[in-house]
């Protein structure tokens, strides 16, 4: 198993897209496999010497169009829960990794980076911990970390070592960590894990410290101190779960501050929550506040990399816990891109695919077909559906023909037909109808051999 660093090195090389310059962290790009695919987001950071990334959880590993866009997308993946406390160590010194190693290898499988959530948090602990005896906690904690960081020794690139140890005014949050071990407890956490995993970044990571404040502020001179006595920390997550309209407008100010510290910087668990019901405006906003958050990543040498926390609506937390808020990621529920998706497309370099072919019979319905990605044997397509008219369509079928022996082997978001090289896909129930200028889209695994070109696809309306 490579060393983390190496592991970045080969991730960033094999998904880079551009075979000019360097990468922004000093290694050399390698040049991409020949392909007509589009760039997906992780080889467009990857050729900016970042990563681009989401978060995901176990129940989610055996949905096959899921895993299809979370395998081919992104260049990193973060262990949504099952790396935290209360799956890794349910029980006083006795832990189960069987669900975290699932993702691992999962990302291992799809040549992508794993960032390590969370050695030490107040929530989603095992219920015993509250009872251990303060003289003991410290003990307890290192044995912790000790066990789960050294079992993903190797694997794992970052890990948030503590996380949202901080109150908003800044003052440090009361968790039986705080209360039992006292200040010294993030200190000995961090010293804990380097000893476990000496090749893994160590990172502080919070929420509502994207912007300058009271509670950015103390993080920076937590960081500071550890700096200044040798603790070693190599980096600062910001959470970045993040309003609509509402990003700091000192974000880039502040990443650029913590980098100056001489730590990393990530974006860990980005997404942009609206009240729902969606609509046009509030997707412009959104996409414009990614873009604006994306730029300011880019725009200071030591952010490394964005993490979504997932990347589809409905695999979102947002819902949950704030009532009557979501449609705060990328894809929505049912896969298809949004304006956000492009907006940080666009940002990390992306220009309109050239690998599309439009087919409009009249009727005002357009289809466009794209090859997100390519490998051997196999390729996974989108086809957007676009209404140019004036009023609503209520139903749509897209058809193609394949030209080189290609062939569907799995479709969501339509109903899939096919005779021969003849495809011919019709809406389901909840996507047929598309208002005036706006657009739905499906996408699909398939196969091929010898070549994989873009057929020409047609739209016909209900």
């Amino acid at each position: 198993m490579p060393a983390p660093a190496e592991r970045v090195r080969r991730v960033l090389a094999a998904t880079a897209v551009v075979v000019t310059g360097t990468l922004a962290v000093g290694m050399a790009v390698a040049a991409p496999a020949t392909t007509d695919a589009a760039p997906t987001l992780g080889q467009l950071a990857a050729a900016k010497g970042r990563y681009f990334g989401s978060a995901t959880d176990n129940p989610t590993l055996n949905n096959a169009p899921y895993t299809a866009v979370l395998g081919s997308e992104f260049n990193q993946i973060t262990v949504g829960n099952t790396q935290k406390w209360q799956y890794t160590e349910p029980s006083r010194g006795q832990f189960d990794y069987r669900q975290a190693d699932q993702i691992v290898a999962f990302a291992q499988a799809h040549n992508q980076v794993v960032r390590g959530h969370t050695l030490v948090w107040h929530n989603q602990l095992a219920d015993w911990v509250a009872g251990v005896p303060a003289g003991e906690l410290l003990g307890v904690m290192r044995n912790h970390i000790t066990n789960v960081a050294g079992h993903f020794k190797g694997q794992v690139v970052h890990w948030d070592v503590v996380n949202e140890a901080f109150e908003e005014d800044g003052t440090r949050r009361q968790s039986v960590f705080q209360q039992k071990i006292g200040d010294s407890y993030i200190a000995e956490a961090f010293k804990a894990a380097r000893a476990a995993d000496p090749g893994a970044k160590l990172y502080y990571n919070d929420y509502n410290i994207e912007g300058i404040g009271a509670k950015s502020d103390a993080v920076y001179n937590m960081v500071k101190s550890f700096k200044q006595q040798g603790i070693p920390i190599d980096g600062v997550g910001l959470q970045a779960h993040l309003i609509l309209g509402q990003v700091p407008s000192t974000v880039q100010q502040n990443i650029q501050r913590f980098a100056d510290l001489g730590v990393d910087v990530a974006l860990t668990e980005l997404d942009i929550r609206m009240r729902t019901p969606r609509d046009a405006a509030k997707d412009a906003q959104q996409a414009a506040d990614y873009r604006t958050v994306v730029n300011a990543c880019l725009a200071v040498t030591r952010c490394v990399g964005i993490t979504v926390w997932d990347f589809s609506d409905g695999y979102s937390w947002i819902p949950s816990v704030f009532p009557g808020e979501g449609a705060a990621l990328i894809y929505d529920e049912n896969f298809a891109k949004k304006p956000s998706y492009w907006a940080v497309y666009e940002a990390l370099g992306g220009t309109p695919t050239t690998t599309t072919t439009t087919g409009d019979n009249g009727t005002g319905c357009t289809a466009t077909y794209r090859v997100t990605s390519q490998w051997n044997g196999g390729f996974q397509g989108e086809v957007t559906i676009r209404n140019n008219s004036s009023t609503a369509l209520s139903g749509w079928t897209v058809k193609w023909t394949f030209g080189a022996g290609q062939k569907v082997t799995n479709l969501w978001n339509g109903k899939l037909t096919t005779s021969g090289q003849d495809v011919s896909v019709r809406n389901e129930s909840y996507n047929g109808s598309v208002g005036a200028g706006g657009s739905t889209s499906f996408g699909f695994l398939g196969s091929w051999t010898g070549t994989n070109p873009v057929p020409t696809v047609a739209c016909a309306t209900a």
